[in-house]
């Protein structure tokens, strides 16, 4: 089952089942897993809501240990060792939180407080036997109107919490995502719409956020997916190098974490990065936090964003004790 809302949208939707017809797809971080959701795509009412089991969810028998904050800062100390070696822009390191000190969650509830937290992201819940996700996320990997043929997606990157003034370390962390969406898109339109860069407000923190549109043929949508994904927002510069590397340093898989989402609907195909996400189980929760590195980050306050990130979800479950 699933059940998920669409940005500044608090209609709730679900799929049917009543075809074979892969409405929803999620896909993992290194591309091999994928999670699928068959049928039409359907509007479902509080009450509906309200009478679904939620009990079903897995035993968490993993047996993994999270890093240590200790653990966490030296990985850090190697990142950047890495990126001043090789003059990378940047590169994303993320680790595995757990928590475990409930003996049960109220996860309607849960997924409610999620969705009055942050309207103005893509919001999720479901449940698929092995498989047990929530999230709530802003960030479009592309979104193609199939009427008008017309492309967009962003450059999201920086983080800080809300009240705090961006760092020259921010804003060189952004640049290299939108050079590296930019000259995608290149590839496939000669004209293309750029924003200015401004904040983009998700819960208790932000990230500088540029927009880009343009109109591309429809056969080059999923080309452009997989030229875009994972973008430099979660992986690095450059894409396969960081890649082989997160696989090598980072302690966990990152499973669905930093994958994204495809949603297609009669009138358009959306893709969003799933980040700010957990998956669940009986007793524990995993959330996945990560950060961009960069040669002037600071091992400390990394730390505290992916503190901050993970309060993303942690502070809005109901938590029964």
């Amino acid at each position: 089952m699933i059940y998920f809302k669409f940005p500044f949208d608090e209609k709730l939707y679900s799929v049917d089942k009543k075809n074979n017809q892969k409405a929803i797809n999620f896909y993992s971080f290194d591309g091999i897993k994928q999670v699928s959701f068959d049928g039409n795509i359907v509007e479902i009412n509080s009450e509906d809501f309200q009478k679904t089991d939620f009990n079903s969810l897995p035993e968490d028998k993993n047996g993994f240990i999270p890093e240590t904050k200790e653990e966490y800062l030296n990985k850090i100390e190697k990142v950047i060792e890495i990126i001043k070696q090789n003059n990378l822009p940047k590169m994303v390191y993320s680790r595995r939180k757990i928590f475990s000190d409930f003996n049960e969650i109220d996860l309607k509830e849960s997924f409610s407080n999620l969705c009055k937290s942050y309207p103005n992201a893509f919001r999720y819940i479901f449940i698929d036997g092995e498989n047990s996700w929530m999230g709530a996320f802003s960030e479009v990997l592309g979104k193609f109107n199939k009427i008008t043929h017309e492309f967009e997606t962003m450059s999201l990157a920086g983080t800080l919490p809300v009240s705090e003034n961006w760092s020259e370390k921010e804003i060189e962390e952004q640049k290299p995502v939108s050079s590296y969406i930019r000259n995608i898109l290149n590839n496939y339109s000669e004209n293309i719409y750029e924003s200015e860069t401004r904040d983009h407000i998700s819960g208790n923190i932000k990230h500088l956020r540029t927009d880009f549109k343009t109109k591309i043929n429809v056969k080059d949508v999923d080309k452009i997916i997989l030229d875009l994904h994972p973008t430099p927002a979660v992986c690095g510069i450059p894409k396969e190098f960081c890649k082989e590397n997160i696989e090598k340093l980072e302690k966990f898989s990152r499973e669905l974490y930093a994958g994204y989402i495809k949603i297609e609907t009669e009138e358009s195909i959306q893709y969003f990065v799933n980040l700010r996400c957990a998956k669940l189980y009986k007793k524990s929760v995993h959330l996945f936090v990560g950060g961009g590195i960069t040669a002037q980050s600071n091992p400390e306050k990394e730390w505290t964003e992916t503190e901050l990130k993970s309060e993303a979800v942690l502070k809005n479950l109901k938590i029964i004790k």
